[in-house]
């Protein structure tokens, strides 16, 4: 029956969402060194370097053949949580 095809397929979606979160875990990491190196919170947002990542996420998404509606979305998204956690962590004038 389709429900246990169905079932299946989930099964391995929640494989990869479990690999996203030790990705997700890894870039937190990095972004926990980023706010130790920044002197303000002036310093969190950096619009150049946010177009730059949107750009490049957009071109490997299409030679991937990945819609860029949903990697961009994404992005923009984690971009913006990530972020909101600069300003949370952030010790420092």
């Amino acid at each position: 029956m389709n429900n246990l095809k169905i079932q299946k397929v989930r099964k391995k979606l929640d494989k990869v969402d479990a690999k996203l979160l030790v990705i997700i875990k890894k870039r937190t990491n990095l972004v926990d060194k980023v706010i130790k190196l920044k002197k303000s919170k002036k310093e969190i947002v950096d619009k150049k370097r946010i177009n730059f990542i949107l750009k490049t996420v957009r071109e490997k998404s299409i030679k991937l053949k990945i819609d860029p509606m949903i990697t961009v979305g994404l992005w923009k998204e984690m971009i913006k949580s990530f972020i909101k956690y600069e300003y949370k962590k952030f010790k420092k004038k």
